[in-house]
């Protein structure tokens, strides 16, 4: 898994619970996919240790992890 200089020095410091086999789930076997308006891509994953779905962000080429996040407000059911 590549990753972003940003996603190293600062989302693993702020967020150091985020561990890096959830950013791989979350690319090989999304519950969702999205391309935003910048062409960066976000990917879903349910984590059952957070109990909540991560959010894990790429750039467009969808295999460089830029940001990691648990998504409080993302439901499965939307589109």
């Amino acid at each position: 898994m590549r990753t972003t200089r940003y996603f190293e020095e600062q989302v693993l410091r702020k967020r150091p619970y985020i561990k890096r086999i959830w950013c791989q789930q979350a690319l090989a076997n999304p519950v969702r996919r999205e391309i935003q308006s910048d062409g960066r891509i976000r990917h879903w994953v349910y984590v059952a240790e957070l109990g909540r779905y991560l959010r894990v962000v790429t750039l467009e080429d969808g295999e460089t992890v830029l940001n990691a996040f648990p998504d409080r407000d993302f439901e499965e059911h939307m589109p």
